[in-house]
């Protein structure tokens, strides 16, 4: 054997938790060394340690008290495992210790990990760490010196026993009754910075301002700090007079309480516009809106330079329409967690459609705005049989999840894998009410202070229990409920969420995770629990994990095996072996295409709806999780067709025997998801003006996007006049547009649709989801032309569009290579269809993530203009696109998007007719995609 070396390094590809877990799974014993050991870190390793107990695998662990680091609770649960030996290595002043090594032993080896990682999350998974690992045999002179370093250390340390742990953790409350008070130096306004979302909203809100918006809405997940970046905006504007309006009271102290902090020595004055106070002359003014409603013609509709509405989805209710519609500020800036459509206007038109900034749950966690996660999957106790039950039959899932047995086996999990902070916060999701109430009364009866909340108790009930839970001095450790903490109430210290139900939605899935996501002093991570039954429907979980607005039976098979690597920071998801292979066996057998599935999907959004039928593609915008409906679209050419079949609504149906509106609905969804901003934007103005000027136009669009150059916008002028329509196309839909040299106006047809309220508010729908899909996809970059997006989704046309083609696009199809001009559009299907298994001997391939080797069609020959082209292809000017996929169909008759890579260069060649071309990729492939494109699963 000889010896190995390994850089171990967290990437995407891999992380030391990886190393240590799967060293931990196959070793005989094992030795660490590090200098300090955090809960967050521990919790992590805590199965990898319990399975090498249940083998027999002994352990020793050294940590030290070096800087005060390690946590004594830590401590106490690495002493539960009777397989390990555990010391400490009491720090004097002039002695440090910082030791970072994992020893393991195997029958004829060692592996060693020497680097710069301790045991918590962010060095496990997240952190810049360097680990050295070293294979070698026993009797290597490097090894016998690493040993017998561990076996002085060992010598020199201290048992951790009890009167130890007791002192210690004496002595850190302590200190940080000390400390805790310094911290307040943070509080200080020039301490205070934004976060990466509020930059970024704070950029976006300048850009509208200079382009001459007056308003803008801000979409953020609970705990992002929306009402933080409000007032750095505010600190940066320096408006002369200010109303803040809230929905609730709670929140308006708060809010003031912010801006006084961020906003010190400005000679502003703060007032409060609420039942009890009036304070009209003050600067700035906080107000509700329910107090405001009754007093605000007292108020100069000129007064206020910069108007804020908190919680902005209220704003289509009337109380609100009347005070915005009274005021005349010189901005307005709206921020709300779930952009909610009411019955009346939508969100997006009261904020003249410009939103500044959004962001879900995946971005949240990117940008480390909300704390990490670790969930684990647990498969459920075989007693509980869910097979065979409808996720809507409440009753049956409620008597089938009341066994003792499981309340045991939930308590034993819950203390396994323990939480962060010294007391337990928890919220415990149930299947119903009864279920809810059962949960507390064993919980009770076993020890654990529980309580349980619904939608039926009061809110005084309920801040009274949640006040309970939060306060470290009351026993209370859970609360299970049914439904009220999907969204809107905030408890920022819970520490542990149970689900405790099946998952029929990986919408309400995304809110419960997030009821613990908010961050909070001294919280590090949230410890999830999900109880994973034979339920049907459980692959939910793996949908609701994977983030992706679009997914694909590959790519959440791979996301599964390979414990969704994707995710930011020290996230951390892990599921049993058990529960692996039924999500992944119930995967192989939907068919996420069939009518059966999607109709499954919109009836459980409907219900997500309170029962109102969703006939808007913006309905499912607001959603974190919802499905993607350009699905439906896909299955019935149109949104509202599909309505109207699965509805079976007859009003709908007699709306769509209108033959110039169905064929124009068809047609505009057929561009979504957009892969160019351009057209909509076009067509948006047109819906308000009755032509437009391609500089009319370009304005339009740089409200939207940084930059775009004239001829694109002119080539979106040709497009929507059917210049590049070929006949079948022409006969297909109805021409909206008349362009006259580089004047767009509105047809005779176009016009008598806008007549129609009905048809404009459908149509307009799909404009105002194209338009907002595009800007959470693509943000405002600007790409040039081609027009294409690194790793985005494409089909073989997109190329026409996006490049200028200026001849009929319906040409861009049906070949490996298409042209225009010095732009070659290469397009590679891997493998062949994913249900079949055998080998196919594909000669274009990835060879790694920077290298790809293509094959040209059998008629080109290397001396031709085109193969040259292709050889030499940097010396003549080429590009070079690369769009690959792994298989052309997954599910029957449903063909697969390409995905662009970027540009490739060839470095040699060889053959002729088919030349056989390596190429070198302009971009290095992200190692998810390398895994999603090549591991077959």
């Amino acid at each position: 054997m000889h010896d190995e070396k390994n850089l171990i390094v967290n990437s995407e590809q891999t992380n030391l938790l990886k190393e240590l877990t799967s060293s931990l799974e196959t070793c005989n014993r094992f030795y660490f060394s590090v200098a300090f050991v955090n809960f967050s870190g521990l919790q992590l390793l805590l199965d990898a340690i319990k399975e090498a107990k249940q083998r027999g695998v002994e352990g020793q662990i050294i940590t030290s008290t070096y800087l005060n680091f390690t946590e004594p609770k830590a401590l106490d649960r690495l002493r539960e495992f009777k397989n390990l030996d555990l010391k400490i290595f009491l720090t004097e002043r002039n002695v440090g210790f910082h030791t970072k090594a994992y020893i393991f032993e195997y029958d004829d080896y060692f592996k060693v990990m020497i680097g710069s990682s301790n045991i918590t999350q962010s060095a496990l998974k997240s952190n810049v760490e360097w680990n050295v690992e070293i294979i070698s045999k026993h009797d290597e002179t490097f090894i016998q010196q690493v040993i017998l370093e561990f076996e002085d250390l060992w010598e020199r340390s201290s048992v951790v026993d009890d009167a130890f742990l007791q002192d210690y953790k004496q002595f850190i409350q302590n200190i940080n009754r000390v400390t805790s008070s310094k911290s307040l130096i943070y509080e200080k306004a020039e301490y205070i910075v934004p976060n990466s979302m509020q930059k970024k909203a704070m950029e976006n809100l300048e850009r509208l301002r200079t382009l001459g918006e007056k308003k803008a809405l801000v979409i953020a997940a609970t705990g992002t700090g929306k009402t933080y970046m409000s007032a750095f905006d505010v600190q940066h504007l320096k408006p002369k007079k200010l109303l803040f309006i809230v929905h609730r009271e709670e929140i308006l102290t708060k809010a003031k309480e912010t801006y006084e902090k961020l906003l010190p020595n400005r000679n502003i004055t703060f007032g409060m516009l609420t039942g009890t106070k009036k304070d009209f002359e003050a600067d700035y003014i906080f107000a509700t809106i329910q107090t405001l409603s009754r007093y605000y013609h007292q108020l100069d509709p000129a007064k206020f330079d910069y108007i804020i509405y908190d919680e902005a989805h209220h704003a289509t209710a009337d109380t609100y329409q009347h005070v915005i519609d009274y005021f005349e500020p010189g901005f307005m800036l709206g921020m709300t967690a779930t952009p909610e459509r009411g019955d009346s206007r939508s969100i997006f038109e009261i904020f003249d459609f410009n939103v500044a900034l959004e962001v879900r749950l995946h971005d949240a966690l990117e940008d480390d705005i909300v704390v990490p996660f670790h969930y684990f999957g647990i498969t459920d106790i075989d007693e509980i049989d869910l097979s065979d039950v409808s996720v809507d039959d409440l009753d049956e899932i409620t008597k089938r999840l009341k066994v003792n047995e499981r309340v045991d086996f939930v308590i034993e999990k819950m203390k396994f894998y323990g939480h962060d902070g010294k007391k337990r916060k928890c919220l415990g999701f149930c299947a119903s009410r009864e279920h809810a109430r059962y949960m507390a009364e064993e919980f009770n009866k076993r020890g654990i202070s529980s309580s349980y909340l619904s939608g039926e108790d009061d809110v005084p009930v309920r801040q009274a229990r949640i006040a309970e839970l939060e306060d470290d001095c009351y026993e209370l450790q859970v609360i299970f409920t049914v439904d009220i903490f999907n969204e809107g109430v905030d408890i920022p210290s819970v520490n542990t969420v149970l689900m405790l139900r099946p998952t029929s939605s990986p919408i309400v899935f995304i809110q419960q995770l997030g009821r613990g996501l908010r961050k909070y002093q001294d919280k590090s991570f949230l410890t999830v629990l999900d109880f994973i039954g034979n339920h049907t429907k459980t692959f939910l979980i793996a949908i609701a994990l994977n983030g992706s607005r679009y997914y694909d039976k590959e790519s959440l098979k791979v996301a599964i095996s390979t414990g969704f690597a994707h995710l930011p920071g020290a996230t951390h998801i892990q599921m049993d072996k058990i529960s692996q292979e039924r999500i992944l066996a119930q995967i192989d057998q939907e068919k996420f295409t069939s009518m059966k599935y999607l109709k499954e999907e919109y009836f459980e959004f409907k219900k997500m709806n309170n029962g109102r039928v969703p006939d808007l593609l913006m309905d499912f915008y607001k959603f974190d999780g919802a499905p993607d409906p350009v699905r439906f679209i896909d299955k019935e050419k149109s949104y509202l067709n599909f309505v109207a079949k699965v509805e079976k609504d007859q009003q709908l149906q007699q709306l769509l025997a209108n033959e110039t509106f169905e064929k124009g609905l068809k047609w505009l969804s057929s561009m979504l998801p957009l892969k160019r901003i351009y057209d909509f934007v076009i067509l948006n103005y047109l819906f308000e003006q009755p032509a437009v000027t391609i500089d009319e136009a370009e304005q339009e669009i740089l409200k939207w996007v940084k930059n775009v150059d004239e001829d694109s916008v002119y080539h979106a002028m040709e497009f929507l006049n059917q210049n590049f329509f070929d006949d079948t196309q022409k006969k297909r839909t109805p021409k909206l547009t008349n362009l006259n040299g580089k004047r767009l106006g509105r047809s005779d047809s176009f016009d008598q649709l806008l007549k129609n309220p009905t048809y404009k508010r459908y149509l307009h729908d799909v404009i105002e989801y194209g338009l907002f899909r595009y800007e959470r996809e693509f943000g405002e970059e600007y790409f040039g032309v081609p027009h294409f997006k690194l790793y985005e989704q494409y089909q073989m046309m997109d190329a026409a569009l996006m490049s200028n083609y200026r001849k009929s696009h319906s040409a861009f199809r049906g070949s490996g290579l298409l042209a225009n001009g010095d732009d070659y559009f290469l397009y590679i299907d891997l493998h062949k269809e994913a249900d079949i298994k055998e080998s196919i001997n594909y000669n274009d391939k990835i060879v790694d993530r920077n290298h790809f080797q293509w094959e040209t069609s059998n008629s080109t020959a290397p001396s031709s203009e085109r193969g040259r082209n292709i050889i030499y292809n940097q010396e003549r000017g080429i590009n070079l696109h690369l769009f690959v996929r792994k298989y052309k169909e997954i599910e029957k008759n449903t063909v697969e998007p390409y995905i662009y890579i970027g540009k490739g260069n060839t470095i040699s060649w060889q053959g002729e007719r088919p030349i056989e071309v390596q190429l070198e990729l302009e971009h290095t492939l992200p190692q998810q995609l390398y895994t999603e494109l090549t591991e077959k699963v």
